[in-house]
């Protein structure tokens, strides 16, 4: 069968658009923002009057919570009602830092190049922690996060000692955090929609030692300023393939 050089250009047309849509479904899968979903780890009402400066009041008493089809029991807002001193003060000569190593699934705290904390932590399995340089701009108490859909879905009131991080790629309203976990004790492997999963004793310790400094103690929220200025944190590595 002949075809016109007519034919024949349409067919090369036809055959390059093909090699490309391919492409495309074979290469997304590969890539970083493929992975990350868009929708708001934590409770969008909430992070909208963070970013707004707006401070957060006690949340509503909640008993019931659920992860993954099972039902768990949040902790007692009265466990929150205190915040200690801020740990650790630096000097201007040992600038405080968050290190978050994703490939052995470790968080580890720096005053200059002294390590003075290493945690064992859970990070992303259903969504992507996203890697790169990162600011602390708000702390929570507590805060609700639900989200996911089908076997993923999840709705966690009162999540503890919550770090809000972001960066120029990674907006706030995104909600990526640093947070306390009640409803799994999976740590040292991937567990979380993309925020980093820590266990609570270790989420207070790192909320008190972190800035912005908590200056009011009766205060819910705290956001970063030019005068109270977050933490830097640094995520690097691969999330192992659990």
């Amino acid at each position: 069968m002949k075809f016109t050089s007519f034919e024949k250009a349409w067919l090369r047309i036809i055959g390059f658009l093909a090699f490309v849509i391919v492409g495309v479904f074979m290469i997304q899968p590969l890539l970083p923002a493929f992975h990350i979903k868009e929708e708001p780890l934590a409770d969008p009402a909430s992070l909208k009057k963070l970013i707004a400066g707006l401070p957060l009041p006690v949340p509503p008493i909640e008993t019931k919570a659920e992860f993954l089809g099972k039902t768990v029991t949040p902790p007692s807002l009265t466990l929150l009602s205190t915040i200690s001193r801020v740990l650790g003060i630096a000097t201007s000569s040992e600038e405080k830092r968050i290190e978050v190593d994703l490939t052995r699934q470790r968080v580890y705290a720096f005053e200059g190049t002294r390590r003075v904390y290493e945690f064992v932590v859970s990070t992303g399995k259903w969504g992507a922690t996203p890697t790169g340089e990162f600011i602390v701009w708000a702390k929570v108490r507590s805060q609700k996060m639900s989200g996911g859909s089908g076997n993923t879905y999840y709705y966690l009131p009162n999540v503890p000692y919550v770090q809000f991080f972001y960066n120029n790629q990674v907006d706030k309203s995104r909600g990526f955090s640093f947070h306390g976990t009640y409803w799994h004790n999976n740590f040292g492997h991937p567990m979380s929609h993309g925020c980093v999963n820590m266990r609570i004793e270790d989420a207070k310790t790192l909320f008190e030692w972190t800035s912005p400094a908590v200056t009011d103690p009766n205060a819910w929220s705290t956001n970063a300023t030019s005068e109270n200025p977050g933490t830097k944190v640094v995520i690097y590595g691969i999330t192992p393939e659990e």
